[in-house]
């Protein structure tokens, strides 16, 4: 197996878990994508119109992230993980990809969310970024094995 860098972004926790356990059921490499300014409970309210999540949903408003990955160009394959907001990806994932060269990487996408699907998640991600090698998503709930993560990863 190639080089695995288990990327992700996590409002609450719960990505951070999966996250976790498929860097070490696959034996990868971990890099949380983190932003400047930490999301508060009331910035991830998305039952409010003027929560922060909201409003950078809305008017498609990217975050800015704290750190970069510095050694990108060591892995061939990256799993990338966020939780779902409005059917798709965190605005803050647009960024990442937008600020990393993923060009020729194999990009395995996981997500979080208490009932939505992947579908349109990554349907989003292969509109918004064409070039870029989408192989495989998959919603994960927290009660995989670790079998079950290198199954998908492999």
């Amino acid at each position: 197996m190639s080089k695995v860098l288990v990327s992700y972004f996590s409002a609450s926790g719960v990505t951070r878990g999966v996250a976790q356990r498929i860097a070490t059921a696959i034996d990868g490499d971990i890099f949380e994508i983190e932003p400047v300014e930490k999301y508060t409970d009331e910035d991830l309210n998305w039952m409010s119109k003027q929560s922060r999540s909201s409003i950078e949903m809305n008017e498609s408003i990217k975050p800015d992230i704290a750190s970069k990955v510095s050694n990108l160009d060591e892995y061939d394959t990256i799993c990338l993980g966020f939780p779902i907001w409005w059917y798709k990806e965190p605005t803050i994932i647009d960024k990442f990809l937008e600020e990393n060269d993923m060009t020729g990487k194999n990009i395995y996408v996981f997500v979080t969310s208490g009932s939505s699907s992947i579908d349109s998640t990554y349907e989003s991600l292969n509109n918004n970024f064409p070039d870029l090698n989408f192989v495989s998503g998959k919603r994960f709930n927290g009660k995989e094995t670790e079998e079950d993560y290198k199954n998908w990863v492999r």
